[in-house]
C-alpha cells in the first residue's frame, strides 16, 4: 500500500490529470466488482500514462453488462481530464473514446444519487464536447471520429 506522505506522480501524466484522480475518495465508492473502488486509482494512472488496456480494464468496475456503477462519474471525470490534457496517441485516444462510448451507452443504476450516474457522466463529457468535435473533424472517417459521433448521438446531440 502506498504511503500518503507524497502524492503519486508520473512524468507521463499532466498535473491536472493527477489532481483529478486524487480529487476523488475512491475508497468510499463501491466498485462494480463489489469492493471499494480504491483499486481503480492504479488503473486510472495507467490509463493516464497512455496504456490502452487500462481503459478496457474499467469494464466490470465503472460499467458492466450495460449498467453504470458508482465509480462511473469519477472515472468519466478522469477520462475527460486525460482528453483535455492534450491529444493522446492514436491507440490511447481510441481506447479512451471507446470507454466514453461504453459509459454513455450504459443504463443508469436507477438510484437517486445526485444527478444519477448517467447524468454525472454526461455532464463531464458535454463539458469536453468542443475538443471531441475538433478531434473528429480533424480525422473524418477514422475510428476516433466514429466513436465521437457515437458519443454525440448517445448524448442526444446528433443531427
Amino acid at each position: 500500500m502506498r504511503g500518503t506522505d507524497k502524492p503519486r506522480s508520473s512524468p507521463l501524466v499532466p498535473d491536472a490529470v493527477g489532481a483529478e484522480i486524487s480529487r476523488h475518495d475512491w475508497e468510499t465508492i463501491t466498485c462494480g466488482c463489489g469492493r471499494s473502488a480504491g483499486h481503480l486509482a492504479d488503473t486510472l494512472w495507467a490509463a493516464a500514462e497512455g496504456h490502452p488496456a487500462a481503459f478496457r480494464a474499467l469494464e466490470g468496475h465503472a460499467f458492466l453488462s450495460g449498467r453504470l456503477h458508482p465509480p462511473a462519474p469519477a472515472v468519466c471525470g478522469v477520462l475527460m481530464a486525460v482528453w483535455s490534457a492534450g491529444p493522446p496517441r492514436l491507440a490511447t485516444r481510441e481506447a479512451l473514446l471507446w470507454t466514453l462510448l461504453s459509459l454513455l451507452g450504459s443504463e443508469d443504476d436507477g438510484s437517486s444519487y445526485e444527478a444519477g450516474l448517467y447524468g454525472q457522466c454526461a455532464a463531464y463529457v458535454r463539458a469536453g464536447l468542443p475538443s471531441l468535435h475538433r478531434a473528429a473533424a480533424a480525422a473524418p472517417g477514422t475510428v476516433s471520429a466514429a466513436y465521437v459521433d457515437g458519443v454525440v448521438e448517445l448524448l442526444g446531440l446528433g443531427s
